[in-house]
């Protein structure tokens, strides 16, 4: 799985907050792509949050 962050991030935090193995938030948030698959249902509760649905799975 890819996991990507369109243009758009707020740097809310909320991705960070809920699957910070994942993500981190600098300017706008990271992917940790080495941590993806191991955590994948928070990554997916990640995106289901993202207030401005940024956050890609594919």
């Amino acid at each position: 799985m890819t996991v990507k962050i369109e243009d758009g991030c707020i740097a809310c935090g909320a991705c960070e907050s809920i699957c910070e193995a994942v993500f981190k938030v600098e300017d706008i948030a990271v992917v940790n792509e080495s941590a993806v698959e191991a955590n994948m249902d928070c990554v997916k509760e990640a995106a289901d949050a993202c207030p401005v649905a940024v956050i890609t799975i594919s």
